[in-house]
């Protein structure tokens, strides 16, 4: 059984970065194979990873449909030829394994492409013994049920007091979606301070958060992200990856 992160948060506040950094530290702690699934239609994890999405699910849909409809796909269902292009699609690396949804098929309609990730990523996921899902801003791919259940819920958002109120905002919203999960972290990105802002508090109370960390604002990943580099170039000792590998191995620990 897979042990699933899912990370999520409004947009804008490092939610793919934080996603990646999750991936590569699983690896260099030898959780691995990892999948990595880009639930986001404006996708960019894969440039995060260093590798590059040539099919999405929603291509992936859309093109199958095509076939269909011309009479390409003879003694072969169009579930099938889905599931087929599926495999094709999957970015494969070195101990991970990437896949993205995309853009939908029509304006505003994402409800069959979700269907097909959710079909994928529960056919796929029992070969990783870890699956990290970046979501698209807010809880949208959770409230669709991509995923049944989380194992660690990872809210992120920036050190100012609006920042954190929208993650007690989002935590409200996944009891009333009835989005189930192990494990809750909040994680406030890009802090300026040592200390955790005084609203933390509050949250805390409000959300019971099983872990709650500050990353600094970073010079390093600034520049690599400018850069447009890939964050497995990011030093070992970085401070962002030293408190992102405690609270994983405290995740981990539990877990066992």
């Amino acid at each position: 059984m897979s042990y699933l992160i899912a990370v999520s948060g409004k947009g804008g506040v490092g939610k793919t970065t934080l996603a990646g950094l999750i991936v590569t530290r699983l690896i260099e702690q030898n959780c691995k194979p990892v999948l990595a699934v880009d639930a986001d239609p404006n996708m960019c994890l894969d440039g995060v990873l260093g590798v590059k999405v040539v099919e999405t699910i929603g291509r992936v849909r859309e093109s199958s449909r095509r076939e269909a409809q011309k009479g390409l796909a003879a003694g072969i269902s169009k579930q099938e030829m889905i599931e087929l292009k599926i495999s094709e699609s999957l970015v494969e690396a070195e101990d991970f394994d990437l896949i993205a949804m995309g853009r939908s098929e029509g304006a505003g309609c994402y409800c069959y492409a979700n269907n097909v990730l959710k079909n994928a990523i529960g056919q796929m996921s029992d070969a990783y013994p870890y699956v990290v899902l970046d979501n698209e801003a807010g809880l949208e791919n959770l409230s669709r049920r991509i995923v049944q259940k989380v194992d660690l819920m990872i809210m992120i958002a920036d050190p100012s007091k609006r920042g954190l109120e929208t993650v007690g905002r989002l935590h409200k919203l996944a009891g009333e979606m009835e989005i189930k999960y192990d494990k809750l972290a909040i994680v406030i990105n890009r802090m300026r301070r040592d200390e955790l802002p005084e609203y933390i508090e509050t949250l805390q109370e409000a959300t019971n958060a099983d872990y709650i960390i500050g990353l600094p604002d970073n010079q390093e990943l600034a520049d690599i992200a400018e850069s447009g580099d890939n964050i497995q170039k990011l030093s070992a000792d970085n401070p962002v990856i030293v408190k992102l590998d405690d609270l994983l191995g405290k995740a981990l620990s539990d877990k066992q």
